[in-house]
This record gives C-alpha cells, structure tokens and sequence, in this order.
C-alpha cells in the first residue's frame, strides 16, 4: 500500500534474504506433512499427479497475481486490484473475507501445534499448550516486522533442508543405492493398479491439494514491506513452479515408491511412515519437531497477512481507524492484537464446542482461497484489458487472455465439483453465505463512513 502523507506507514524492514526464505517457505505446510495422506488414501499411487495438477493451477494464478503486483506493489495485494478492477466492493469483500481466512486458520494452527507438543508432552491439557503457541508468535509480529521476517527465515530454511533430506534419502533408497535394497517402483502398480481409485480421483482431489498450498502469496503481501518489491515479487513468482515440482510432486512420487498408498493412515504423516520404512531410527520425534516447524510458520504468517488485510482496510476507511495506527518500529499493533484475539476465539471454541462451532467455521472457510483465486484472475484480465497496468511489467501472465480464461474456468469447475460433493458441498454454500456478510458490512460500512484516512493502493 502506498500510503498518502499524511497517514502512518509500516516500516520497510523485510530484507530480501526474508522475502526469498517467504516465498521458498510459504508453499511448504502442514499440509504437505500431514494432508497430503488423505491425498494419497484418496487417489492411489497417482497422488503426486493430484499435486503436479494442482501445482499447475497455483503457478498460474500467482504468475496473474504477479503481473498485477509487480506493476504495483501494495499491502493490500488482490485486494487492491479487486478495487481496480471491479469496485471498492470487491476490495472490500476480498479483504474482509481473506482477514477472515487467515484468522481462522490462526486458532486452527495453534490447536494443531498444541496437539503435535501433546506427542512429547501427553499428560498437559491443549488450551494452555495452543495458547503459548499464540503468545509466542503475537509477541514476534508485535515486536517488528524484522523479527516475523527471522522467524520465518528460521521456519523455512527448516521446512526446505526436512524435505531436501527426504528427496535425497528418498532417492537413494527406491535407485537401489541403499544398504540392503535394489533398485524398486513396485509399489507403484502393486495394489490395485497404479489408478485404484479410477482417474478421476486425481481431479477431486485436487480440491483438498488447494488448501495445502495455501500461503504462496503472502510473499506479494510482504513485499510491500521490503525495499525493493518489484524485484521480490519476481523472484517469488519466477520460482513457484521449480518449488511446487521440488516440495510437493518430486516428495510425494517418492512417498508413494516406499510406502504402500494403501498402508497410509488419514492421520499420520506418510513422511514418518516412509522414514520408517526404509529403517531410520528417530522418524517420527524427527518429522514431528518438522511439521511443528511447520505450524508455527503458518501461524506466524496468518497473524502477520491478517493484521496487514486490516491495516489496508483501516486505510481505506473500510474498518476502524485504529487498526491503521503504527507504533515507533512501524508494526500496526491494534490490527495484530485484533487479529489474535479473533484467533484465540477460535482456539476456545475448540476446546468449548469442536462438534459445532468449529465445523462451522472449517465450513465457511473451506472454499474462500478458491473463491479468492478466482477474483485474482478476473482482476488480472479486466486490468490487462483496461491497459492499467505497465505495458511491460517484470512479470507478464502467458499466453493472454486465453490461459487466463481457462484458469478461471477451471477454478469454476472445482467450485462447482465442491457443490456436487455431498461431503465438500456444506463448505461452498457456507463461504458463500461468508460472501453475502461481507456484502451486508460493505452496505453498512459505506453508509456511515467517515472520509477516508488515504485512498487505497
């Protein structure tokens, strides 16, 4: 966001070692180490095509995103290019919604690093546990935007060398250059076939594979932050495809050579299964430590992207003014605090109703990234039409305005296969109904608005 005079700026104190950490880290979550054995349950020993499409997909839309945010770098990122592109409504929403993702996923992640800390400490109750976990990372963004850009440094350079180790050990184990082993893809074909599910599990599949990759691009949203954002933002987009190939489609394939897909539980790590298999001792202390590292990383981020949304809608006069007041090291403190609180509701509701609120709230959530990925590429080619944008930005979308088309196309169809799915349609009609709230606060926000703190962008 490019702040008018007159209003607070947030410090540029990312370094570009922060933001290429950032964006190498932030496809990397507990979903890769965790959900993606519900993948593989879901699909057979294809599952890393689930992964390869899918990645396909996210690369596009950040290569769309990247185009826009090359052009113009802000801390509102979509958001502010919904507002170019379709009105101060599909700002408004697109922000709204996303803050409401992102806190969501705030409680959700520290109930998760509480349960991980429960395998080493079994007998301590989850509330106190998840609440450290918050306090911990509250205290990392409330500090400076330095401090959040280490401890992600810190979380994704671990996340990268765990599944840099596992490629490696991987590798050596199904080439046959193990003690004791020859070279061996049976597993590949050896129970049921190499589709056993048929070929279409590869595509539903593809919705659950969304969500784990998840957090690409914070990295356009940090940006902003940084000193030269433009550069980062290229280096960011450039690189997707090499990390998606790397992290998600080269580890699975391996996964599914070692392990049988059908000997893979929905809630167990398939990392920890395959180190087990090919006999190293300490596997699961060892991927446990990894998908911790993991957790907090996503809870660091959803903290920070979550209070930068509210910060941008403060600026707009579209949510309080106080969540747009910085204090001396540039951290807008209110919308973080703010945001945490939202994250802490969610972390009670855990312990108070998991059967209700917290399936309501995993509901309303669930199709929101695709809904917002959807208003990326509809942005992107509405401000390419315009003539918006630079004519030559450091990033330019392929192939336009046919591959956009078909991007957004295939979104649509996922959205619509969700509503087909008995057991995925409660999650579209419940972020749809996430929607039509934010259009009733944009109604309200608009009638009594103050004039405004400085315009978007």
């Amino acid at each position: 966001m490019n702040a008018c005079a007159t209003s607070p700026e947030l410090r540029k104190g990312l370094k570009q070692r922060h933001l290429a950490m950032i964006a190498l880290g932030g496809v990397i979550g507990a979903g890769l180490f965790v959900g993606s054995s519900s993948v593989i349950r879901s699909t057979g020993s294809a599952a890393f095509l689930s992964f390869a499409a899918t990645g396909v997909l996210m690369v596009l839309v950040m290569r769309m995103l990247g185009e826009m945010a090359t052009s113009r770098p802000t801390s509102g990122s979509f958001s502010d290019y919904a507002s170019d592109a379709m009105g101060e409504w599909a700002g408004f929403s697109v922000a709204w919604l996303y803050w409401y993702f992102w806190v969501v996923v705030i409680g959700f992640e520290a109930v998760a690093g509480a349960k991980i800390l429960n395998y080493w400490m079994p007998g301590v109750p989850l509330w106190p546990l998840a609440l450290g976990l918050m306090l911990l990372m509250v205290a990392s963004n409330l500090f400076s935007v330095e401090s959040f850009g280490e401890f992600e440094f810190w979380f994704a350079g671990i996340k990268v060398l765990a599944i840099g180790v596992f490629i490696a050990l991987g590798a050596l184990y199904v080439l046959g250059a193990w003690p004791g082993r020859a070279m061996d893809f049976s597993n590949l074909v050896a129970h049921g076939g190499f589709l056993p599910q048929g070929g279409m599990a590869i595509f539903s599949s593809v919705v659950v594979v969304v969500f784990s990759m998840v957090g690409a691009e914070v990295a356009t949203i940090a940006a902003a932050e940084s000193n030269d954002p433009a550069r980062a933002i290229k280096h960011a987009t450039k690189s997707i495809m090499i990390r998606l190939a790397v992290f998600y489609v080269i580890s699975i394939f391996l996964i599914t050579v070692i392990v049988p897909w059908n000997s893979v539980t929905r809630d167990a790590s398939p990392f920890v299964k395959a180190f087990k298999v090919m006999g190293i001792p300490g596997a699961d202390h060892l991927m446990n430590a990894v998908v911790l590292t993991a957790v907090l990383s996503c809870l660091n981020s959803g903290i920070y992207t979550a209070s930068r949304m509210l910060f941008v809608l403060a600026a707009r006069a579209q949510a309080p003014a106080s969540f747009v007041k910085v204090n001396a090291k540039g951290v807008p403190m209110t919308a973080i605090l703010v945001s945490s609180v939202g994250g802490f509701l969610c972390v009670l509701a855990a312990y108070v109703s998991p059967d209700t609120v917290v399936m309501f709230l995993l509901n309303s959530s669930g199709a929101l990234m695709l809904l917002l990925y959807i208003v990326i590429g509809v942005s992107q080619l509405v401000l390419r039409v315009r003539g918006v944008q630079q004519q030559q930005p450091l990033v330019r979308m392929w192939l336009f305005p046919w591959l956009t088309l078909a991007t957004i196309a295939a979104m649509v169809a996922l959205l619509i296969q969700m509503a087909a799915d008995p057991e995925t349609a409660s999650q579209v009609y419940m972020s749809l109904l996430a929607f039509g709230v934010s259009m009733v606060m944009y109604g309200i926000t608009r009638a009594a608005r103050p004039r405004p703190v400085c315009a978007a962008g």
